[in-house]
């Protein structure tokens, strides 16, 4: 694999670290500001949105320069969100910090995808998409926790300063690494959109969301779930969610070797082996030994559906894949968000901690349904392309010769 795809892993570990970190420095931030943690919890919020709606913003005002320029762009805007995050002396600016850092997102790991599909052979492209996503998946096992203890221990603005300091490492490495490789002659922003009409790319985008989400309904709950359920102390936590973070680094790996090689059944198993093991979920939650399993499980199954579904859309937004690839990073923020709602309702309604368990089961089996139909679909427009068992296409006239 080329070394350009260390680049972009290292650009993904730094966004990954900042978008999660956050959540285990909530107590530390409001205390700073004065607000309360629900308050806290809006940077959070205001990230999840700013990546939804920064991708396509961020990938148009991209389509007049090289990929390699707005790579660096991206992570420079990246550095700047960061820095103002670290220095900010309002709670407002720390806000826009946030909201500035998250715009890169949707898009760095859009046009990142694109770029590290074309810089390998078509039958590793799913694998060259899971190498750089590996940053991101490892930022949740290495980054997160590192970043949550260095912000309790010498202050959260310390975290920040680092995480910005990790996006100038990503930026040189896109400079040294990533190859200079021009925006392709003919690519105009009608033609990014003209994609969004292939009804397999928008069946793919909804499967990031229900399947993606399905994970989040679980994760975003896990504390409550785990100590008031499970019986784990506050501490523990942490390493349940290192646990997870390792469940996504070798789902992800998985995910990226065997789509290569047979994407819909990887989809179709990883997505149902998701959804049942979501619903054993509501068991396994009162036992520690069981939970700890089940996390990690739900880490590896989750994220083994990442370079799947990036790459079929990648695969079916041929020719303008930019914008496709960058609102299908937005589609995971989106279940996030979905998600997270949904299994609040429940917990609100009384049903209890794992109540959100059931919610992710139902949507991640959702997303194996699409799987199913996009599947069917492609397979009826095969055949609608293929003459019938027998026929004999006519014959072309012939031109008499002398």
């Amino acid at each position: 694999m080329p070394l350009a795809l260390l680049a972009l892993a290292i650009g993904a570990f730094g966004i990954g670290t900042t978008e999660f970190v956050i959540m285990g420095l909530l107590p530390e931030v409001a205390g700073d500001f004065g607000v309360s943690i629900p308050t806290a919890g809006y940077l959070v919020t205001g990230y999840a949105l700013g990546v939804m709606f920064g991708a396509p913003l961020m990938t148009v005002l991209g389509t007049k320069i090289s990929r390699k320029r707005m790579l660096m762009l991206l992570m420079g805007l990246f550095v700047v969100g960061n820095l103002l995050s670290a220095l900010a002396p309002s709670f407002g600016l720390m806000l826009t910090g946030r909201v500035v850092a998250s715009l890169a997102h949707g898009a760095f790991f859009g046009i990142g995808s694109v770029v590290a599909a074309d810089l390998v052979a078509p039958d590793k492209r799913a694998g060259a998409i899971s190498l750089m996503f590996t940053g991101l998946t490892v930022a949740n096992v290495v980054g997160v926790p590192l970043g949550t203890l260095v912000g309790q221990s010498l202050g959260w603005r310390v975290t920040f300063g680092i995480v910005a300091a990790l996006g100038v490492v990503g930026l040189l490495g896109v400079v040294k690494l990533v190859p200079d490789m021009p925006k392709p002659e003919g690519v105009r922003l009608r033609h990014e959109l003209a994609a969004l009409k292939n009804v397999q790319v928008l069946l793919a985008m909804a499967m990031t969301v229900l399947g993606f989400g399905g994970v989040f309904a679980a994760i975003t709950y896990i504390a409550p779930m785990m100590t008031h359920v499970a019986g784990f102390a506050d501490g523990s936590v942490t390493w349940l969610l290192v646990l997870f973070g390792l469940g996504m680094v070798g789902g992800n790996l998985v995910g990226g070797k065997y789509a290569d090689r047979a994407l819909m059944p990887m989809l179709y198993v990883s997505l149902g082996a998701l959804a049942a093991v979501l619903a054993l979920f509501t068991l396994t939650a009162h036992n520690k030994i069981a939970a700890a399993v089940t996390i990690a499980l739900v880490g590896a199954l989750g994220f083994a559906t990442v370079p799947p579904l990036q790459k079929r859309v990648l695969d079916h937004a041929h020719g303008a894949p930019t914008l496709a690839s960058a609102l299908n990073i937005g589609a995971f923020n989106l279940g996030n968000a979905l998600s997270a709602w949904l299994g609040g309702l429940v917990i609100a309604a009384g049903l209890g901690y794992t109540a959100p368990n059931w919610v992710g089961a139902v949507l991640a089996a959702a997303a194996l349904a699409l799987a199913v139909l996009s599947a069917g679909l492609e397979r009826r427009e095969r055949a609608a392309c293929t003459p019938a068992a027998g026929t004999v296409p006519a014959e072309r006239p012939t031109v008499a010769t002398q």
